[in-house]
């Protein structure tokens, strides 16, 4: 599997060609509509992002090869793309991989300077909240012994 800085680059190359914010915004709202749906069951308080504005879900373990798998869901259309372009560049990497590894294609992509900014926040959670799972994955994997 390509590492997450061949991902960003993968996404930076793909949004680049689209120079227009709207044809960013359709793209990312394509994303979401691709997104599987969370199953109902996951859908939990637990699971919820806190610092969002929509409802956003993410969930993530750990799989026999030590890489964090993410799932995750939104009631809005625009974020579940954003949860989706989250999931693409750090779902299947390893726990040091993501914590080591800046999210310079948000910042390359004008993201932060684009989205409004309760969706820029939501982003940020979004992120932190996939750090938080990977310093907890990391931490059980040093400790496992």
């Amino acid at each position: 599997m390509a590492s997450i800085k061949e991902r960003q680059d993968q996404v930076i190359q793909e949004f680049s060609a689209l120079t227009q914010w709207e044809d960013r915004y359709k793209k990312i709202i394509d994303l979401g509509k691709t997104l599987p749906e969370l199953s109902e069951d996951l859908k939990t308080e637990q699971n919820i992002v806190k610092g969002c504005q929509s409802q956003v879900w993410l969930v993530a373990h750990l799989n026999e090869q030590g890489q964090v798998v993410l799932q995750g869901d939104s009631d809005a259309l625009i974020v579940k793309g954003l949860v989706g372009l989250l999931l693409r560049v750090y779902s299947g990497a390893t726990p040091s991989e993501i914590l080591s590894t800046p999210p310079e294609f948000l910042r390359a992509l004008g993201f932060e300077g684009n989205l409004s900014p309760s969706r820029a926040n939501g982003l940020h959670s979004m992120l932190k909240q996939i750090k938080l799972y990977a310093t907890a994955f990391e931490y059980l994997l040093k400790n496992k012994k």
